[in-house]
């Protein structure tokens, strides 16, 4: 790992951690919001389940700010549209801590989910286009686990601070991430991809209207592929502290060990599932990860102890973020040159949109089956990982392609 960043230009460093850390403090923010769904149905005399629809909301925009923020990357280049993007989700954020209703806080999460949709396309551009070919599986391991990192941030930071600032209190730290457009803005340079491509007759919206066209068929295959993982990662992630506090009775401060023991599970394993990319390929690398979740499921779901079902969620992220870490190089890979801002984040987001009920649907489920979480998260992951891993076996590949930017 130390040799991979030694290898590294400054600029290419720092690039890197321009791009993980806007993903990381994005996660952070989104996972606020699912830490304290509890909380935020105690204060608003809600049930999980209406208060879930936050969730949905997010994921249901988060296409259109793909979309959005893509196509100004195109236009406009990779690194003062990440600014933007940051400033946005934390201005949103903030806003977030002063909802007076339920309802407002709801239409918040909405805004909140077009300015994370941007974030991960525009990114996730700018440090690929940016890093060596020879590493990429590696540094798209790193990459999309700052989403792990994320949520192992706002668990570490709901264990100390939940009880004693509340879940507004949590949204004001929130925030914090607008500090980040300050580093990029001073020690970030534009994609060296995007600068060699002539970009005025690249971002023309006539020029990316027709690649879009010409790739349709990639596009649709990524949104399946898309749709597969997110349900895989927000199926298994989302509702899991609602169902350790619910079902089991685990306090805050027995539940936030369990979460951050589960996301350096996900950490360790989008790193090695991204490196091992490199020698067995894309595809095997995402199969094998899907199909070790599925024996990870009886300790994760239906374990009776702390202990256990901390084992068991650090297996299961092992597995589901390991599948995750090689998305980032397999999305850019398949995309063409003209869309790379737009397509995979578009991609990635429509996915996201097509399964951006599991939430509710999954509170719906454990409510009718007298409270089960365990039963419906173990449902999910069964039928997501097997659908994973034929949705991946017959599709494309293009390890270690050219990310060059070209007119």
């Amino acid at each position: 790992m130390f040799k991979a960043f030694t290898e590294l230009t400054s600029q290419q460093r720092r690039a890197f951690f321009a791009s993980l850390s806007g993903w990381t403090l994005d996660a952070f923010d989104f996972f606020i919001y699912t830490i304290c769904i509890t909380s935020i149905s105690k204060e608003f005399h809600a049930t999980v389940t209406a208060v879930a629809e936050g969730v949905f909301l997010t994921l249901a925009f988060r296409p259109v700010g793909a979309l959005l923020f893509g196509w100004l990357a195109e236009k406009f280049g990779r690194r003062p549209i990440l600014m933007l993007n940051i400033l946005s989700y934390s201005l949103v954020e903030l806003a977030s801590a002063f909802a007076p209703s339920l309802a407002t806080l709801l239409v918040l999460r909405a805004v909140f989910g077009l300015a994370m949709g941007g974030e991960w396309g525009v990114g996730a551009a700018l440090a690929l286009e940016t890093l060596p070919a020879k590493r990429r599986g590696f540094f798209s391991g790193m990459l999309q686990e700052g989403y792990a990192i994320g949520y192992l941030l706002a668990s570490l930071v709901a264990f100390f601070a939940l009880d004693r600032v509340g879940w507004r209190g949590m949204f004001i730290i929130g925030a914090a991430p607008a500090l980040l457009v300050i580093f990029i803005r001073m020690g970030v340079q534009e994609s060296p991809a995007w600068l060699a491509g002539a970009a005025p007759k690249r971002a023309s919206a006539a020029t990316i209207w027709n690649a879009a066209i010409k790739n349709l068929p990639t596009l649709i295959f990524l949104v399946v592929l898309m749709a597969c993982f997110n349900a895989l990662s927000h199926g298994t992630q989302d509702l899991y502290p609602a169902f350790l506090e619910k079902q089991h009775g685990f306090s805050n401060s027995v539940r936030q060990p369990i979460l951050i023991t589960m996301n350096f599970g996900a950490l360790l394993g989008g790193i090695l599932f991204g490196s091992l990319s490199e020698r067995l390929g894309r595809k095997r690398a995402i199969m094998l990860a899907a199909a070790l979740a599925i024996p990870m499921i009886y300790l994760w779901a239906f374990s009776t102890t702390a202990v256990m079902f901390a084992i068991g969620a650090f297996l299961m992220q092992f597995m589901v973020q390991g599948a995750w870490g090689v998305v980032p190089a397999h999305l850019n890979e398949l995309s063409p040159p003209a869309v790379r801002a737009i397509l995979p984040g578009l991609a990635y987001q429509l996915g996201n949109l097509a399964v951006s009920k599991l939430s509710v649907v999954q509170s719906s489920f454990a409510a009718s089956h007298d409270g089960n979480y365990g039963l419906a998260l173990a449902i999910t992951v069964a039928i997501v990982a097997i659908v994973l891993v034929v949705c991946t076996a017959f599709g494309p590949e293009a390890r270690s392609a050219d990310l060059k930017v070209t007119s």
